[in-house]
Parts: C-alpha cells; sequence; structure tokens
C-alpha cells in the first residue's frame, strides 16, 4: 500500500465518519479490503491529528466543544529540502539509525514507499512516527536513561544496545556547524551519538544552513567521523568551500 493510498483512505475515513457520526474497525476493513490491524492504525494516526476519537471497535467524531486549532509549526520548507535528499541516499532494506531532533524527523515524511526498512532510533516521538508508516519498518528503539532536555533516551544502557547491531547509515542533526571541528551541541551527553557514529557505515548530519558557524562549546562529532552533510541553498559560498575542503561529501538541497 502506498503512501498515498494510505492517505487517501483516511481521508475517506474522515468524511465518512461526519457523514454517518459512527464507524467500527470491522465494516472499515471490509470496505477498504484490508485488515483490521491498518484500520486501527489509520484510526489512531487520525486521533493523534485531532481528527475524530476512538472508541472501542470503531471511532466517532471529535465533539464541537473539543475541536481546536492545531498545535505546532509545520515542517520548514529547509527542512523539507533536506528530508528529500537524506531520503534519496537510503535503498530498500537499509539499515538506519534516526537520531532525536526535528530536522531528522522530517525525514520520515519520506520513507513511505521504502520497503523492508530496519530502523533503530532513541526518540519516542520518532519511533511512534515510524509505526504509521506503510509499509512499517522493523523498529527497533536504544532504551536507557531519558534526557528531557534532548527529548531522548542517552546513556550507557542504549550504547550498550547499540553496539549489538550495525547499520547502514546514521541520520543525525546537530545545533551548530564548527567548521574547523565538526557538529556541535547545546547537550553535554555526546556519548551516545558517537557510538551512533561507531556502528553505523555512513553518518550523514543533516542541519540547516543557519547552523553553520554557530559557537557552541561541545563538540559531538569530529569531521573524521562525518561522511556525508545535507544542508540547505541559504549556504554562503565561502562556507561551502571551506566545508568542501574537510573531505565529506557536501550536498546542498534545494527547495522545490
Amino acid at each position: 500500500m502506498s503512501k498515498r493510498n494510505t492517505q487517501q483512505r483516511r481521508h475517506i475515513i474522515v468524511s465518512l465518519l461526519n457523514e454517518r457520526g459512527e464507524l467500527t474497525v470491522d465494516e472499515l476493513a471490509r470496505r477498504f479490503e484490508t485488515s483490521e490491524v491498518t484500520i486501527r492504525k489509520d484510526l489512531a494516526a487520525l486521533e493523534k491529528n485531532g481528527l475524530l476519537l476512538r472508541r472501542y471497535g470503531g471511532a466517532v467524531p471529535v465533539p464541537s466543544e473539543m475541536v481546536a486549532e492545531p498545535a505546532g509549526e509545520p515542517v520548514s520548507k529547509r527542512k523539507q529540502a533536506i528530508a528529500r535528499a537524506a531520503a534519496a541516499r537510503i535503498r530498500e532494506h537499509n539499515r538506519i539509525i534516526i537520531d532525536s531532533g526535528s530536522t531528522t524527523a522530517a525525514l520520515l515524511g519520506e520513507l513511505g514507499l521504502k520497503h523492508g526498512l530496519v530502523v533503530m532510533t532513541n526518540s519516542l516521538n520518532i519511533a511512534n512516527a515510524l509505526r504509521e508508516l506503510e509499509p512499517e519498518p522493523t523498529l527497533l528503539m536504544t532504551g536507557g536513561t531519558w534526557d528531557p532536555n534532548s527529548e531522548s533516551f542517552q546513556g550507557q544502557v542504549a550504547e550498550q544496545v547499540l553496539r549489538s547491531y550495525d547499520f547502514d547509515q546514521l541520520f543525525i542533526g546537530a545545533d551548530g556547524i564548527d567548521i574547523g571541528r565538526g557538529t556541535t551541541t547545546f547537550n553535554e551527553l555526546t556519548g551516545l551519538s558517537r557510538v551512533m557514529a561507531e556502528v553505523a557505515r555512513e553518518v550523514v548530519v543533516m542541519v540547516e544552513s543557519d547552523k553553520v558557524g554557530r559557537k557552541i562549546p561541545n563538540l559531538e562529532l569530529p569531521w573524521a567521523a562525518i561522511h556525508t552533510l545535507i544542508t540547505d541553498d541559504g549556504l554562503s559560498a565561502d562556507d561551502q568551500q571551506q566545508l568542501e575542503q574537510k573531505g565529506i561529501n557536501l550536498i546542498i538541497a534545494q527547495e522545490s
């Protein structure tokens, strides 16, 4: 089932629900000739977006008094462009790590048509979003100690879990890019990021151009650990030249 068909089916579910007032999982599965597991996944995604309320065995519309403006800001065009460029590097059946962060999370919307992926993450938000994809990838979680600052799992347990596997690619963001040193972060917990880089054959940094040159004290990944850096077309010519001299694969993502 393609991502487009999934979106169409969910749109029809909302329309039917508004017309009829109540729907059951069983009748939706028969109507769309799909499994009840798929329908429950649809209803969970629609409830998360505030479009319905799940009830035992089905769903009902959201009461008018509960309808509110959607929270959060949409993903920027720059992050979308970076995510598309990153997704283009992922082959079907790849084993990848997606680190926590808003730029790496933008990658999820580009994975809907890739089959057989195995995805490790330390982020609950990313894990929940991965479960809504079709085809759903094999999901691995690092576990570990929850860090409220980064909203991710960190620590020795997470590091031990990561070292039990090997991966084709790591997709990781950064709070800043120090052209002289590498990626930098406000978070002092950098151990897990370095283990992620150790167990991946390609380390892909996804970062918006306005973070290049930021002065942040904590070095996360040195240039020697980075294979590819994907940024947007706001990067200055001088910064581009300096980054290319670091011996990395620099990709400038164009906004569509």
